[in-house]
């Protein structure tokens, strides 16, 4: 039977092979920075962040397989060894197309430590281009969250809403939000509230359908269990129809940060003029190739925790659903 994930213990070789394979791959990359020298034509000419980087990386990765060998126990790092190396190998073969052959062209793709570099000199200005887009994303999500599950309840419970809304919903809906840029950049006096518009947009539709979707595939018996018990309409909408529709309306939220996300870059690409798409899109103007993927970089950390953040939080709330659902 295979070790479920971070459970186990250390036995055979293969299995302190793979927990060293990380460090391995690491100091195979930091060999191949030290020994390979770099083109002429490279535009590196600066520190070399990308090689502390390493040496800091593999610092971190030997830590934890000797942890992991001390206390002779499989954990989430050994899970993840294999990953971990070939990611920085994938690395090393990127640095080696770039700053040491010259195969790309580098001002459209820096190489590793100008790209580091960004982070170094850029960092704080990035982190404040950063805020303001999570600001922006906090407020739009407060907005189309609560607009959502208000539509879906309204639309799943009452009749006579579902006749009204369910046919707006479902024509508006599907409309991409970003399709209303021109109309939101005119409608509103500012480009910061028309994309709080347009991502509230976003996150109101998914919301919306699986809210609804929620409270009309409850099971009828807990209504009638509440109805014994003299529940009235809102009681049995809030005790009964929204803790048993919560898996379909995180389903919705999930889907609605995907969305989001597109619909966000894409608003401060287009009219706010501060945050991290904002910031992506001035330096792809000035050909500050590096700067952009620096920013990209930021985006894929910035929102793999926002995903992150999610799951812990459905897991949280929904824990009475393990060992009936498989997540």
């Amino acid at each position: 039977m295979k070790d479920k994930k971070g459970v186990g213990h250390l036995k055979t070789l293969k299995d302190y092979y793979r927990l060293f394979f990380a460090s391995n791959a690491i100091l195979l990359t930091i060999l191949a920075q030290i020994l390979i020298p770099k083109s002429a034509l490279s535009f590196t000419k600066t520190q070399s962040w990308y090689l502390y980087f390493l040496w800091i990386s593999f610092a971190l990765s030997l830590a934890a397989a000797l942890f992991s060998m001390a206390v002779r126990k499989k954990g989430r790092f050994f899970h993840k060894s294999y990953f971990i190396g070939a990611s920085y190998l994938a690395l090393a073969v990127y640095n080696l197309a770039t700053e040491k052959l010259s195969l790309l062209p580098e001002i459209f793709f820096p190489s590793p430590n100008r790209i580091l570099e960004v982070f170094v000199k850029n960092g704080p200005f990035i982190l404040k281009c950063d805020l303001f887009s999570l600001r922006l994303l906090a407020i739009s999500w407060a907005i189309g969250i609560a607009l959502g599950l208000l539509t879906g309840i309204l639309v799943g419970w009452f009749t006579s809403f579902n006749y009204w809304l369910d046919p707006i919903v479902k024509i508006l809906g599907p409309i991409p939000s970003t399709a209303f840029v021109p109309l939101a950049l005119t409608a509103f006096p500012t480009s910061f509230a028309a994309s709080i518009f347009l991502i509230s947009l976003s996150v109101w539709f998914p919301v919306t359908i699986l809210t609804n979707s929620g409270v009309q595939n409850v099971k009828k018996t807990y209504f009638e269990v509440a109805d014994t018990l003299g529940a009235s309409t809102f009681q049995k909408i809030i005790h009964v129809a929204f803790p048993a529709s919560l898996p379909n309306i995180f389903v919705g939220i999930f889907n609605g940060a995907c969305t989001s996300f597109i619909t966000l870059m894409t608003a401060e690409m287009l009219g706010v003029k501060y945050g991290i798409g904002w910031y992506i899109n001035w330096q792809r103007e000035v050909l500050g190739y590096a700067n952009v993927y620096a920013g990209l970089i930021t985006i894929a950390i910035t929102f793999s925790l926002i995903i992150t953040l999610l799951f812990k939080i459905r897991d949280k709330l929904l824990s009475w659903q393990k060992g009936f659902i498989k997540w």
